[in-house]
């Protein structure tokens, strides 16, 4: 049985990292699915430079919104997928005006009826600073949140990093 895997942590955590640790342990060259967009010079010095760090060791494919398309696309080519990240994602659902519950609801669907190919996702926990100041804010945190707490319940693992530290939420991987 397949296994897929939460990881959580905050900005700069080493959650990437850990993911990445992880999902370089297949057989196979693994398919990292990168979720963000350069609406900015800053970002996009930022995907140049996580796309030249993984290209000898992932297949990329850029996949801002339709996720479960990049899984179908992956199956029987790849034995794991790396999915960074769903905070970016689901930024991506808000801003193209998704609705994201349903997109979450449709993900988790996918993932308990898809056992051939092991999914680990990265996120960015959110909800442990301040309440934020806007609506839109709000209710991206509200949107994450709940995203987490529906994939944790499936995911056999789950784990969060601090600090370049892995901890076990859930499983046993860190």
């Amino acid at each position: 049985m397949i296994r897929h895997s939460l990881i959580l942590g905050g900005a700069k955590s080493g959650k990437t990292g850990f993911a990445e640790g992880l999902a370089l342990k297949g057989n196979k060259k693994p398919l990292y699915v990168a979720t963000g967009r350069a609406f900015d010079e800053e970002m996009k010095l930022r995907i140049s430079a996580h796309q030249q760090a993984r290209a000898d060791h992932f297949d990329t494919v850029e996949q801002p919104i339709n996720m479960i398309s990049a899984l179908e696309r992956a199956r029987g080519k790849y034995d794991r997928v790396l999915v960074d990240c769903l905070t970016l994602w689901i930024t991506n659902l808000m801003m193209a005006d998704y609705d994201v519950d349903e997109s979450v609801e449709a993900l988790a669907h996918w993932l308990s009826t898809n056992d051939d190919l092991m999914v680990i996702m990265v996120s960015n926990e959110v909800g442990q600073g301040v309440i934020p100041d806007n609506k839109m804010a709000r209710e991206f945190v509200d949107h994450a949140g709940i995203a987490h707490q529906e994939l944790a319940r499936l995911c056999q693992n789950v784990v969060f990093v601090t600090a370049g530290i892995a901890q076990n939420l859930k499983g046993d991987l860190a």
